[in-house]
């Protein structure tokens, strides 16, 4: 049924286009800046005090792209980028098998005791043991220092079971009974049956851990020593905030060094941003069905 226009309603729709207008720009500029300076030539952006617009540059000094050049020479950073794409990676597809798994045997309608379950679930969304009692847990079980510690952390969270749960309650149930008397047992149902319709709330699930676990710096942190294990996070904050980590990358080339710090540090965060600008497009048609199918109960 077509809304009718009224003068209130298109009042609304002016400010509220303003207002997301407004918020779109107010996301995109810092990259948009980070995106120009990094290209620009580091003399001007050194003495540059406001937002950079457009490439820096004038006759005789070119737009450069020597920060890229650094970073991808730059031993620490391309293996801190390979250690987060494998955690990414590998979470993403455990928590998924993980989580439907949990979710699945939640929304089963005759499972015994599930009503005490779910409370017994949901009350570790709000208290948990700590830091140094997780961290013994960890050390304990021989995790410490090792790259099972970066995956297990955050592998399974009760939020992300109750929208998955909520989405496979949302499906009819004679699915399920015509598959059973085919002859599927539970694996068949869900893992042909059930994840396959609820596609877009497993992707809006993989997408918010993908980026946690990008982003994700207090674990790596906390539990790793060994430089090799180093997640992207870690490599960025040596370079960003304690302006290290370029001792394994040849500076000569570029003559004076303090000069293109910044130029270095602009490079870095486009280089480590530049995966989740790419895949992001791609997956946010599933936001909005996938959140709604996870969030209400049918």
């Amino acid at each position: 049924m077509k809304i009718k226009e009224t003068p209130g309603r298109i009042v609304f729709k002016v400010i509220n286009t303003i207002i997301l207008i407004a918020l779109a720009f107010v996301c995109l500029i810092p990259l948009w800046h980070v995106l120009m300076a990094s290209i620009s030539d580091p003399t001007y952006v050194t003495q540059h005090s406001g937002i950079i617009m457009w490439p820096l540059y004038s006759e005789g000094h070119p737009v450069t792209l020597k920060g890229y050049t650094v970073v991808l020479k730059n031993n620490s950073l391309i293996r801190g980028y390979a250690n987060t794409i494998f955690y990414v990676g590998a979470g993403c597809i455990l928590t998924i098998i993980f989580s439907s798994l949990a979710a699945y045997c939640m929304s089963r309608r005759r499972t015994m005791w599930m009503k005490y379950l779910t409370i017994m679930l949901t009350f570790t969304m709000f208290f948990n043991g700590g830091l140094i009692p997780t961290y013994m847990v960890n050390k304990y079980l021989g995790i410490v220092n090792t790259r099972w510690v970066i995956i297990a952390m955050g592998l399974i969270t009760i939020f992300n079971i109750i929208i998955i749960k909520t989405s496979f309650q949302s499906l009819p149930a004679s699915l399920e009974e015509s598959a059973q008397l085919d002859g599927a047992g539970h694996l068949t149902i869900l893992f042909k049956i059930v994840l396959p319709l609820t596609k877009a709330t497993i992707a809006v699930i993989a997408l918010f851990y993908a980026v946690g676990k990008w982003n994700e710096y207090l674990t790596a942190a906390i539990y790793l020593t060994n430089r090799n294990l180093y997640p992207l996070q870690i490599i960025l904050r040596e370079i960003l905030i304690e302006n290290s980590g370029s001792s394994e990358v040849d500076l000569s080339t570029l003559g004076n060094y303090d000069l293109y710090k910044k130029l270095i540090q602009y490079s870095t965060i486009i280089f480590a941003t530049l995966p989740i600008l790419c895949i992001y497009p791609f997956v946010q048609k599933y936001f909005v069905k996938g959140v709604m199918i996870g969030s209400i109960k049918g």
